[in-house]
């Protein structure tokens, strides 16, 4: 097999990308987080290459329930929501990151997604809705086997709501099926793993790689997939008989 050529320029610049990671563990800081092991070694990729990281560990903030970009608005005191979506909106990258439980994504994970979808119909310069033009991906943990299933739901709900999804763009770890160790514990092979270790770089650079290309090209082309359009009566493609 010939060898890969070599990276030219700008091929691997990723200085210009900004990335948030979501921890959607049980646990409030600073308890110890099988999931922030994870994210770590993500994460350590995306420094090395010059992306702006940040990270939200939910539990530690009042998100309240709902699908209404603020709840304080539909009854609720108090509301962290809308101080951390224009971190989400400060993203290039989003990677929601959480455990299983019952063979299923956390109930935080839940929140997070639903939150997201609270915003999701509002729109960005273009006309798109928001989220257009980001690139999503995910990490899961656990002890129990649900890996494909938890990132199979957080996958699908981020392309619902307008994020790209990168081939390749969720890894995991959960062990032997168990009940066993989770993935810091002593002796468990997690973080020595090879085949999670093989999966999270390869999610994390086709996620680099994706928003960079995305980032370059102007994101997704505004036509065809505008509310706006859409809301004024005009139906790219349906009421212009040379686009069927």
């Amino acid at each position: 097999m010939a060898a890969p050529p070599a990276p030219r320029g700008d091929d691997y610049r990723f200085d210009d990308l900004r990335a948030l990671f979501v921890n959607c563990t049980l646990k409030p800081s600073p308890r110890l987080s099988h999931t922030q092991g994870l994210i770590d070694k993500s994460r350590a990729i995306m420094d090395a290459c010059g992306v702006s990281t940040d990270e939200i560990r939910a539990v530690d903030h009042d998100i309240a329930p709902g699908v209404h970009p603020d709840m304080t608005e539909h009854g609720y005191a108090t509301d962290a929501w809308p101080a951390l979506y224009e971190r989400v909106m400060a993203a290039d990258i989003l990677v929601l990151a959480g455990p299983i439980w019952l063979g299923d994504n956390s109930s935080v994970t839940k929140r997070i997604i639903e939150r997201l979808y609270a915003c999701s119909a509002l729109l960005n310069a273009a006309g798109q809705y928001a989220y257009y033009g980001r690139v999503g991906g995910c990490l899961i943990t656990g002890n129990e086997d649900g890996v494909k299933h938890c990132a199979m739901n957080v996958l699908y709900s981020l392309q619902h709501l307008g994020y790209t999804i990168a081939p390749q763009a969720d890894a995991g770890w959960i062990g032997a099926v168990g009940p066993g160790p989770s993935y810091l514990d002593p002796g468990s092979g997690g973080p020595e793993n090879d085949f999670t270790n093989r999966n999270t770089s390869f999610m994390t650079w086709n996620l680099m790689h994706l928003a960079a290309l995305l980032k370059r090209t102007g994101g997704i082309p505004a036509h065809g997939n505008q509310r706006s359009q859409w809301d004024a009566g005009c139906r790219p493609g349906m009421d212009n008989p040379e686009h069927r």
